[in-house]
């Protein structure tokens, strides 16, 4: 016979469920503040999954741990991940970036091989790390040339994500800096329509005409003539400049920055021409030396979203032929009403049209994975949302495959494998474009709505991608490539 459940046991049922999230909130911010502690006392940054876990809250560090549920088959306990953490903050370990995620679910799978003691369980994850000396010296500063979408997004992150150990923002380069312009500028870095507040402080110091951010002073240069600008008199030197403007595309133009005094390195945040080297972080930044290259391009978002899957199904199944679709979110290069336009197509009303218009992320890919050069075509349709874009791939493969093995393979490559810096497993079937608003991996793969021809040799594949914020993560962590202050991970 059925017991009933009553009104008395349903409250109790409620009430400690409640009691269980409060205990894990509690447990949570112990968490936090270990996870503070690691961080700028020992500069070791704990992710979650490629999550970012600093400047986050309780119940969003919760959420993560309920994510996991999505691409592992099972929730991860706040618990395990702060007896984690606090082993980790009691081991000798240089400057490091650890999936705490990753650790927390091979605990759970290992724990009697280590004898559930947690000491010995760090000691074997991390031996490759524990006891090295760390892999750079000093921070290295950056300079921001120009100040749209991407720069300010740029200089956000770099403060938020940073403890200064790695880069230092230090300037940011606009055509002028008055009073005015310094004010402006700095209300665009405190409010964002898209991506939300800044969560610290921003304030203006118009006498030093600079800007101040969570401790850092960010100098306001004015400079149209990048080689005429004097970095070191403001205490900036072997700088990584990025420029975010787009004018100067080419070697000739973008090696003016290498005149500066001040400046080491240039990085580019557009597909650049000629023997610029055209890198997706994490696909190819290897291939090429910072010790003999000074000038860079971070290709376009399109370019990074597509290329680590492609490289993925290239290595598996080898790519005949392919076509990439993408449907991206308006930009600032298109305008809000009807007007006039250089390109085709763009003049018309961004908000009120999807508007069809070219792209080079095919033949891009193909500077970055050469097997692909002369497969891939492309385009383009703009459609009226503000942010987040999605690419199609649809590609005919050489070796016959399944559904689930796609999948299974895309999924292994967002958790384990190359691109877990770059690829991120989505299992749910209610996803929309703004979910992925501030993700800060390159492509996100949307398993649901994986198609597979019968004879399994044409695949077709969705990645979403938050075509500012994923893009300036790749641009991030390619300044720290390029400047050489990359730690240790466990990924």
């Amino acid at each position: 016979m059925v017991k009933k459940t009553t009104k008395s046991n349903e409250s109790v049922i409620y009430e400690d469920s409640l009691k269980h999230w409060f205990d894990d909130e509690m447990l949570c911010n112990e968490f936090i503040d270990v996870l503070h502690k690691l961080f700028y006392e020992k500069s070791i940054e704990l992710i979650f999954f490629r999550n970012q876990l600093i400047d986050r809250s309780a119940s969003v560090i919760l959420n993560k741990h309920s994510y996991a549920l999505t691409v592992i088959g099972k929730k991860l306990q706040i618990k395990d991940t702060l007896i984690l953490a606090r082993t980790i903050y009691e081991t000798n370990l240089p400057h490091a970036k650890l999936d705490i995620g990753r650790l927390n679910q091979e605990w759970n799978e290992e724990k009697a091989k280590f004898k559930n003691v947690p000491k010995a369980f760090i000691a074997d994850k991390l031996k490759h790390i524990i006891g090295q000396p760390p892999k750079y010296e000093k921070p290295v500063d950056v300079v921001l040339y120009g100040f749209g979408r991407i720069g300010r997004l740029l200089l956000r992150e770099l403060i938020i994500q940073g403890n200064g150990l790695q880069v230092r923002p230090r300037a940011v380069v606009t055509r002028t800096v008055t009073s005015e312009d310094i004010a402006k500028r700095a209300s665009l870095v405190r409010h964002d329509s898209i991506h939300g507040p800044f969560r610290g402080n921003v304030l203006e110091d118009f006498e030093n005409k600079s800007i101040y951010l969570n401790g850092h002073i960010i100098k306001m240069l004015q400079g149209s003539n990048p080689e005429t600008i004097d970095y070191q008199s403001c205490g900036i030197e072997n700088a990584v400049l990025i420029d975010n403007t787009g004018i100067f595309r080419d070697r000739e133009n973008l090696s003016k920055h290498l005149k500066a005094k001040g400046i080491s390195k240039v990085i580019l945040t557009a597909p650049g021409k000629g023997d610029i080297p055209n890198i997706v972080y994490g696909v190819n930044h290897l291939d090429y030396d910072p010790d003999s290259d000074n000038v860079w391009s971070a290709a376009s978002c399109t370019t990074n979203c597509i290329v680590p899957p492609l490289s993925v199904i290239e290595h598996e199944l080898g790519i005949e032929k392919g076509h990439i679709e993408t449907i991206h979110a308006y930009t600032n290069d298109q305008n809000l009403l009807d007007n006039y336009h250089s390109k085709p197509r763009r003049g018309r009303a961004a908000p009120l049209n999807m508007v069809i218009t070219s792209t080079g992320a095919g033949s891009a890919a193909a500077k970055a994975v050469p097997s692909l050069k002369g497969k891939l075509t492309a385009n383009a349709v703009r459609v009226p949302t503000a942010n987040v874009s999605l690419a199609i791939l649809s590609l005919s493969v050489k070796r016959q495959t399944s559904r689930e093995q796609v999948i299974e393979m895309l999924r292994h490559a967002a958790l384990k494998g190359r691109y877990v810096e770059q690829i991120r497993f989505s299992a749910s079937i209610e996803s929309v474009s703004s979910d992925f608003i501030g993700d800060p991996v390159a492509a996100i793969f949307d398993s649901p709505s994986t198609q597979v021809s019968a004879d399994g040799r044409n695949v077709v594949l969705y990645f979403w991608y938050d075509n500012e914020f994923g893009y300036t993560m790749q641009v991030i962590r390619l300044a720290k490539h390029i400047a050489k202050v990359k730690r240790y991970t466990y990924y």
